[in-house]
């Protein structure tokens, strides 16, 4: 190699690993996290072949953390956990607790520290995001009340993880770590001044920050600049959370937690998680892979019976206690299982409190490697638990009718998503700034109209106001059948992704050959692309903008003249000849 470029060699091979990996984990139906963590252990240190730089792999993944809480900021969601708080609440605080104590009584088994023991408890008992809400949209399971309980539930324990990182430093040299840098030894004062610390970031975001925050935002939008507003929602997540750790001694990880919730108060939210999308999509992979580097395969052969305690405590131990929980509430046998099936499985919160309590000296190494080994296997475990569930959904259905019938459940146990009853309808694909114009018109126009929205805020925000609504990607071919693409008869896609616009395009046109397809675009390419793709009109901004103003100008000339944007005596087409584009 001509240069020494450690970072460019472990960015490109890190990503290559992971594209291979991930696809191949795709094909096998596994969630792609399992092939992302593959990734990493292959060129980590302890198999043959590439070794990534071991020290830059820490700070990506630090960058990735970041990403990633900053991700799971903006998309918090209080009204979710309010919706189930009854059982979300409770549930998941006995579930934590149950599952931290089989931990801790694994650890003790293996003769770990008390401190080891909650740390590794902790991290047992916290289920990963990613696959929780993969696995849920992959069945439309997100719209539904057990679906719901789900992500309550996830919610009220991404809160308690947040919580634990907050206070483990503080904590950690009572249970025998590291004591926190500039720690007096004074217990109770320490754990003061770190709260005191956390409180006052808190006031200063809650009070200050909601009002800069989404005020900056909308300044920068105003300039019409995507990639001044890209930078700017970025800057924002890693100021926040670089300044909140230098100013008040807090993790980056809350420090972007709280940087994504204040972004959520603002209008333009939607459009922030859209435009960094790509870049936290990216560095979630590079931290997968770089917690993969950490893990050292041997323990599998040199540990097999811890490595199996520690798969049975996320498998068995939480299934059985999520189980327990849910049925105690009286909700009925297919919600518990769906619940159970969800938590069945350990990601990136684990991943984070791992490496956090091998940097306090509270978690010997061996412990990360089992977390890692519980985290892969149960990964990988997760879909077949689900399989089983759907198999077992028939005799759950008879049993619960049956049941419901005589009156032990009540209907809103077992509820799914309204009906899409239109018919002769339009379908209006992405409710952001351009979407809610065009659905306030055809409502005024009295024109039966169902939306596809993929935020759950959004999709009770449209319900609420009396619109039919489905929760879910448009690319994905159910989604759109569950609107009734083939009785519509307008599509109108008000995404700004080019590339999903087209897939939808393609695939409605297929289905429905009649249906009239009206789609955004931002660039003569796109345009192109969707025109392929079978859509009828494509509408591009500047065009409409450069029409208008011609219009104006040969209206003032001659209030005669044509007003449609074509010179005389050249036919209404684009310069490049696109007669539907505008």
């Amino acid at each position: 190699m001509p240069h020494h470029t450690p970072l460019i060699a472990t960015l490109a091979v890190g990503l290559v690993l992971a594209f291979v990996f991930g696809t191949l984990a795709a094909r096998l139906r596994l969630p792609p996290l399992a092939g992302y963590l593959l990734a990493g252990v292959i060129c980590g240190p302890f198999t043959p072949g590439f070794v990534a730089d071991q020290s830059l792999s820490v700070e990506i993944s630090e960058i990735g953390v970041i990403l990633l809480m900053f991700g799971v900021g903006l998309h918090f969601s209080l009204k979710d956990l309010m919706a189930v708080k009854f059982i979300a609440i409770p549930g998941a605080i006995v579930q934590i607790a149950v599952a931290t104590l089989l931990g801790m009584g694994l650890a003790w088994w293996m003769d770990w520290s008390l401190g080891a023991g909650l740390v590794f408890g902790l991290a047992l008992s916290v289920a990963s995001t990613v696959v929780l809400l993969r696995a849920l949209e992959e069945r439309h399971l997100m719209d539904s009340k057990r679906g719901r309980i789900a992500v309550g539930w996830l919610i009220v324990e991404d809160l308690v993880m947040v919580l634990a990182l907050v206070l483990l430093p503080a904590l950690s040299g009572m249970l025998g770590g590291k004591a926190e840098e500039g720690a007096d030894g004074n217990l109770a004062f320490d754990l003061l001044l770190t709260l005191g610390k956390v409180t006052a970031f808190i006031v200063l975001m809650l009070v200050v920050g909601r009002r800069v925050v989404p005020w900056l935002l909308a300044k920068v939008a105003g300039t019409g600049s995507r990639e001044l507003f890209t930078l700017a929602v970025l800057a924002i997540a890693m100021g926040i959370a670089f300044g909140s750790a230098k100013l008040f001694d807090v993790s980056f990880a809350l420090g972007a937690f709280f940087a994504g919730m204040v972004l959520n108060e603002s209008e333009l939210s939607h459009e922030a998680a859209e435009n960094s999308l790509p870049l936290r999509d990216a560095f979630a992979v590079l931290f997968f892979v770089s917690v993969g580097m950490l893990f050292n395969p041997a323990i599998l052969v040199q540990h097999p019976w811890p490595v199996l305690g520690t798969f049975l405590v996320i498998i068995v131990g939480k299934s059985i206690a999520a189980t327990l929980i849910v049925l105690v509430f009286r909700h009925p046998l297919s919600t518990a299982l769906t619940i159970s099936a969800s938590l069945a499985q350990i990601g990136e919160f684990s991943f984070i409190l791992a490496s956090l309590g091998v940097g306090l000296e509270l978690l010997p190494e061996e412990g990360r490697d089992l977390i890692l080994a519980g985290a892969i296997l149960s990964i990988m475990v997760n879909p077949l638990l689900f399989l089983a569930i759907d198999r077992l959904q028939p005799w759950l259905e008879r049993r619960e009718g049956h049941r419901l019938k005589g009156g032990t459940h009540h209907a809103a146990d077992v509820d799914e998503p309204p009906p899409i009853t239109e018919r002769d309808h339009a379908i209006l694909i992405g409710h952001g700034r351009v979407g809610r114009l065009v659905s306030n018109r055809l409502r005024e126009l009295g024109i039966p109209l169902v939306v596809i929205e993929d935020g759950r805020d959004q999709i009770a925000d449209l319900r609420e106001s009396g619109f039919s609504a489905v929760l879910g990607n448009a690319a994905k071919q159910d989604v759109l059948e569950r609107a009734q693409v083939k009785q519509a008869r307008w599509l109108l896609i008000a995404i700004p992704n080019g590339f999903e616009a087209g897939e939808i395009a393609q695939y409605a046109r297929s289905v429905n050959p009649g249906l009239e397809i009206m789609a955004r675009a931002h660039f003569d390419a796109e345009v192109d692309h969707l025109q392929h793709r079978g859509a009828d009109l494509v509408i591009m901004g500047e065009r409409e903008i450069a029409r208008s103003m011609i219009a104006h100008i040969t209206d003032d000339i001659d209030p005669h003249a044509r007003t449609d944007g074509a010179p005389d005596g050249q036919p209404d087409n684009e310069p490049d000849g696109h007669p539907n584009a505008a």
